[in-house]
């Protein structure tokens, strides 16, 4: 069994030593993860204890079924974004004024990705980590956080907002303005300072945590509820409990729909987290067997009443650098939640909302990445517009919608670059062996008589009018003399029946003029597809060449006046 399931790998080896270091890392952790925990709930409308919650299950069931050492899962404030719009879309399609049941429905939702977890490690699809490229995720997110932010308006200034979107919060805030409570505001601004404080001043105690302790104790001071100022309230002080969340009557295609987008988006940004970090320990990442982990965590927290979560870049962060060893560090976080549940709940019930909203404003503008969009311009513009255009759809049309964005910007992006592959002729270097491309290296000379040509991507059904446009510019100008046009096909990795008809009619092209298509370096499946199209055929298997230098050898024996101009060297490979 423990080679079908990574069953406590997250232990293996563990030493007695250890045992200091990941009790202290675990407790760090908690005290790290609690603020977010008791904060992000707001973000889908859930109440503070599914946090809690979540901090306790989802770490449990990862150590025992992780592989990393040192990852840690918990809630994460770009999963909770686009889990609240995955329930809004869910609300939409049912039926109105039908009453829902969020914790429910945040639950159900967690199993869904937990099963799209497990299914995609079963059919090896951790290739869909990378399926949101870097520039893709930090424009995604980077537009989010507005959604974020926006949210947090009535929190931050203790009005009632009802409604949705960007621009229409913003105007209610305009509308309403003389209903702002100020006191709220302020201590909204004041947590908000502190957090930024902490972080300027490399505080050697967390941002967050300060803000809550702090929060809490004016609050206990100066009795903020009876100011006007919102607090948590009661939070159960039971432990999260097995349930199986109740899905009847809610519409499954919005379900799934909601299960994948989360999905995609917690395992994309999650996957960037345990690469950095696993960079850092030398621990190798596995990203089908990370499925398992997720997944197992995904429906820990679905069936102990929570919501879906992912890994934490905060409570990893923290983890390694109190020196935390191994997954026992999750086991002691979520064993010290337990206590806070029973012991600390009448603390939890004063906090005021106004810390939390700061905490949530200061977790959204880290979401924003400037340094990362400073590094994509520099690197390619042409990334960078796509970073830019996924912001964009996350803040036009919704956090869920911009999923979609997203995964349309990764599809353009990628068929872009497939569509224009590079290509080059080729030529030789008086006293040097090989083949040399003639844009790059001045000195090199075609060979009379032979044009060599080759394309460096696959020729598929999108890019043959591309590549064939590319060949009429080049045959239009062959020089006189010219016999044989030699295609390099080393690099071309596909082809298919579309490109298999577009080489026919540059055969037939050529033909007519005198010059005969000559192939070389075919792959052995476009070789096949090549012979059940006729293609080999009709070019004749006399030109069909293992490799350069055969092509440049035949050449030479059918065309010895212009052999005769060649370097007597043999040739080698190309360079």
């Amino acid at each position: 069994m423990s080679l079908a399931l990574p069953i406590f790998r997250g232990f293996s080896d563990y030493r007695v030593g250890w045992l200091r270091d990941d009790i202290s890392a675990g407790l760090s952790i908690a005290a790290v993860g609690l603020p977010s925990a008791i904060a992000y709930p707001v973000i889908a409308g859930l109440p503070p204890q599914t946090g809690i919650y979540a901090s306790i299950a989802a770490p449990i069931a990862y150590a025992i079924f992780g592989v990393s050492r040192r990852l840690i899962v918990g809630p994460d404030a770009g999963t909770m974004t686009v889990l609240a719009a995955a329930m809004a879309s869910v609300a939409a399609a049912m039926p109105a004024a039908t009453p829902i049941d969020r914790i429910a429905l945040a639950s159900t939702l967690a199993l869904g990705v937990g099963v799209i977890c497990l299914g995609a490690s079963a059919l090896r699809l951790g290739v869909l980590a990378t399926f949101l490229s870097r520039p893709i995720l930090v424009g995604f997110f980077a537009g989010i956080s507005l959604s974020i932010l926006v949210g947090q308006i009535g929190r931050m200034t203790g009005m009632k907002i009802v409604s949705d979107g960007l621009i229409p919060p913003l105007l209610e805030l305009v509308a309403k303005r003389d209903l702002i409570h100020w006191p709220t505001v302020a201590l909204t601004a004041g947590m908000f300072v502190v957090l930024q404080a902490a972080r300027a001043l490399r505080s050697p105690i967390p941002g967050p945590v300060v803000v809550v302790v702090l929060a809490v104790t004016l609050s206990a001071l100066f009795d903020f509820q009876s100011h006007g100022i919102a607090v948590v309230g009661d939070i159960p002080t039971a432990l999260p409990s097995f349930s199986l969340p109740l899905a009847a009557g809610l519409p499954l295609t919005s379900l799934v729909l909601g299960s994948a987008a989360i999905f995609l988006v917690s395992f994309g940004s999650g996957a960037v987290t345990a690469r950095s970090f696993g960079a850092r320990t030398g621990e190798a990442v596995d990203a089908n067997r990370e499925l398992i982990g997720l997944g197992s965590a995904q429906l820990a927290a679905g069936l102990f009443g929570s919501f879906p979560i992912s890994f934490s870049d905060s409570r990893t962060a923290i983890n390694l650098s109190i020196g935390g060893r191994s997954q026992l560090a999750g086991l002691v976080s979520a064993a010290a939640l337990i206590a806070v549940l029973l012991f600390l709940n009448d603390a939890l019930r004063i906090l005021p909302v106004a810390a939390l909203a700061a905490i949530l404003v200061s977790a959204a503008l880290s979401l924003i990445d400037v340094d990362e969009l400073r590094q994509i311009w520099r690197i390619s513009r042409v990334e960078f517009a796509f970073a830019l255009v996924t912001m964009w759809g996350a803040i036009s049309f919704g956090v869920l919608n911009g999923v979609i964005v997203a995964i349309a910007g990764t599809l353009v992006y990628l068929l872009r670059n497939m569509m224009y592959p590079r290509d080059a002729l080729l030529g030789r270097i008086q006293g040097r062996d090989g083949f040399y491309k003639l844009h790059r290296f001045p000195e090199a000379q075609a060979v009379p008589g032979i044009v060599i040509w080759i394309l460096q991507g696959s020729l598929l059904f999108f890019n043959t009018d591309h590549v064939r446009g590319r060949l009429d510019e080049i045959t239009a100008a062959l020089p006189a003399g010219t016999r044989w046009f030699v295609i390099d096909a080393g690099a071309i990795a596909q082809m298919d029946s579309t490109a298999v008809a577009m080489l026919e009619e540059v055969r037939a092209e050529l033909g007519g003029r005198g010059i005969a298509l000559c192939l070389a370096e075919l792959h052995a499946e476009a070789k096949v597809l090549l012979e059940r199209g006729g293609l080999i055929e009709r070019i004749g298997p006399a030109l069909v060449f293992e490799d350069l230098d055969d092509a440049l050898q035949a050449f030479r024996t059918a065309e010895p006046k212009s052999a005769a101009n060649e370097s007597n060297r043999q040739p080698g490979e190309m360079r």
